[in-house]
C-alpha cells in the first residue's frame, strides 16, 4: 500500500512542480518585464519607451526614489541599455535583442521579437 501511495503521488507531485515552472510569469516571454502600458517596458530598476530611458516613467512606475537614484548616474546612456533579465535595447536601431553582446563576427545577437515589438509596436 504504501508502495503504491508513492507511485500515485510522486508522478503528481513532480508534475505539479513542472507545470508551475512553465507558466510565464508575465506576457512578454515569461521574463521580469513588466508593461505597464503600451510601448513601455519596466524592470525592476528603470522604465523605458521607445525614446529611451525615462526619468518619468521611472519615477510613475517604480517611485521617486529609485527615478533619483538611476538618473543622478552621469554616464547613462539613455537610448541604449540592458535590462536586469539581459534583454538589450537600442532605440535608435529600433530593436531589442535577447543580449548586448557581439558575436564573433562584430553581428549583434538575435532580436528579440516580442521585447521589439512591447517597445516599440514593430
Amino acid at each position: 500500500m504504501k508502495k503504491l501511495a508513492y507511485l500515485v503521488c510522486i508522478p503528481m507531485f513532480l508534475w505539479g512542480c513542472q507545470t508551475g515552472q512553465t507558466q510565464p510569469q508575465n506576457p512578454i516571454q515569461g521574463i521580469d518585464l513588466k508593461q505597464p502600458e503600451a510601448k513601455v517596458l519596466c524592470d525592476q530598476y528603470i522604465c523605458a519607451n521607445a525614446e529611451g530611458l525615462s526619468k518619468v516613467l521611472t519615477e510613475k512606475y517604480l517611485g521617486q526614489a529609485q527615478a533619483e537614484r538611476v538618473f543622478s548616474q552621469v554616464q547613462l546612456n539613455q537610448t541604449q541599455f540592458t535590462f536586469a533579465n539581459g534583454i538589450f535595447c537600442d532605440t535608435q536601431a529600433k530593436r531589442c535583442h535577447v543580449d548586448r553582446y557581439f558575436d564573433a563576427n562584430g553581428k549583434r545577437s538575435a532580436v528579440a521579437p516580442n521585447y521589439t515589438q512591447a517597445l516599440f509596436g514593430r
